[in-house]
């Protein structure tokens, strides 16, 4: 079964307590406050997570791995600590959590390494109309590397993969099927462990794009099933800087390094070199570890309130959100309608207004949201425009942001003369 809001616990605290956990939140624009509702982009850092940033460069600051000195030796354990939280989170072994500096990163350490070794010519590698440039590029790079080549899922008029299609090319073999979690542009969310059983029967292994999904749901590495998964600090309530890919032990065992230098290495030779085993050898030269240190904090806030009840409150209030949106004369929405395969993610369009004027006025009420393509070209060409206007929840947003939002809409419509 797909994570599901229904009958999930209540959050742990009031929204107005989670709120008040943000001191960004205090921060005024036009001489209002904030209604930040650009998540999807990035979420904001609750105070916690600020400070154990801070500490750790006041207190802890020292390299990892190398020195027998008390402060390097704080600094290891708080490293190594956070990749234990991160892979407690993920139900995960830590030998199989590899810091890296986003998703991005994670998915082209996989292209890289993973790739070049397993994909060759005329070998298919399945995405879907629904990806993050992240999850397109990479492998553009490899299959025009290694004369494999790329096919697509579509997506249906509701923003829902078409599986009939998916089946489709799943018959003829292909070595990697790279699928988003949850759409960075339409809010679905797919059905991921039903497409890797889907895929493994068909012999093909699985990465999964998480970067929308884990600020939002609860992962199981074991349960979803796939071969990779990649996620991103800076959109989990910590710091920027800083992913994660998660990847099944036997495939980090057998993939070749992705940067060379210090710290991945077993030894070193004039003329060749051994690797580190696990994780490290993919974590060549120092980390970003104030970062993760930052970001096990992070972990430990959402598993404090339970992402059940965070996404059990996006989901409703994202159903808020599309409801209210129908006020809006002139207005378009993209996706699936409010249900169990809808996250608190809206792309929107206005007649006669252009996304970036829409972003533009509604932030001159301090209501921030994403004007663009959201790296997602070949999604907004099937969708048949250039840019959308994009609103993306958090657990720390209200109703009050998206009323905030509405009656900036409205004086978009107004500034354009349109009512």
């Amino acid at each position: 079964m797909e994570p599901s809001a229904l009958d999930a616990p209540p959050l742990p605290r009031s929204i107005e307590e989670i709120r008040a956990e943000f001191p960004i939140l205090r921060r005024e624009v036009n001489g209002k406050p904030i209604a930040y509702l650009d998540n999807g982009a990035t979420s904001q850092k609750p105070e916690r997570v600020i400070r154990a940033l801070d500490r750790f460069y006041r207190e802890q600051n020292a390299n990892v791995h190398r020195g027998v000195y008390t402060l390097s030796e704080e600094a290891t354990s708080l490293y190594e600590g956070a990749r234990a939280t991160v892979a407690a989170h993920l139900g995960a072994d830590t030998r199989e959590v590899v810091f890296v500096r986003n998703a991005t990163e994670a998915i082209n350490l996989v292209a890289y390494s993973w790739g070049r070794a397993n994909v060759g010519p005329g070998d298919t590698i399945v995405l879907t109309e629904l990806e993050h440039h992240s999850n397109i590029v990479p492998w553009q790079i490899l299959a025009a590397e290694k004369g494999a080549r790329l096919e697509y899922v579509p997506v249906d008029d509701a923003g829902r993969l078409v599986m009939d299609e998916l089946d489709r090319l799943l018959a003829a073999g292909p070595k990697l099927v790279a699928i988003a979690h949850i759409s960075n542009v339409l809010g679905t969310i797919v059905p991921v462990r039903e497409i890797t059983a889907r895929a493994h029967d068909a012999g093909a292994r699985v990465l999964i794009d998480g970067a929308q999904a884990a600020p939002k749901l609860a992962l199981d590495m074991a349960e979803i099933g796939a071969d990779f998964y990649a996620l991103t600090a800076h959109k989990m309530y910590g710091p920027t800087g800083l992913g994660v890919l998660w990847a099944k032990r036997e495939l980090l065992e057998e993939m070749p390094p992705f940067i060379g230098g210090g710290s991945m290495i077993g030894k070193v030779e004039r003329d060749h070199s051994t690797w580190a085993q696990g994780a490290t050898k993919f974590e060549g030269g120092t980390p970003a570890i104030a970062e993760a240190v930052a970001f096990a904090e992070a972990v430990r806030w959402l598993d404090e309130l339970g992402l059940e009840a965070v996404h059990a409150h996006e989901a409703e209030l994202g159903e808020y959100m599309l409801d209210r949106l129908t006020e809006v004369p002139g207005l378009s929405v993209y996706g699936p309608p409010a249900g169990p395969d809808r996250s608190g993610l809206v792309s929107f369009s206005m007649d006669g207004i252009h996304p970036h004027d829409v972003a533009e006025i509604v932030d001159r009420h301090a209501v921030c949201v994403r004007a663009g393509h959201h790296c997602a070209q070949p999604l907004m060409h099937c969708l048949g425009v250039h840019a959308t206007t994009r609103a993306s929840l958090a657990v720390y947003n209200d109703r009050s942001d998206v009323d905030r939002l509405i009656d900036a809409l409205h004086d978009c419509r107004s500034v354009f003369k349109l009512d």
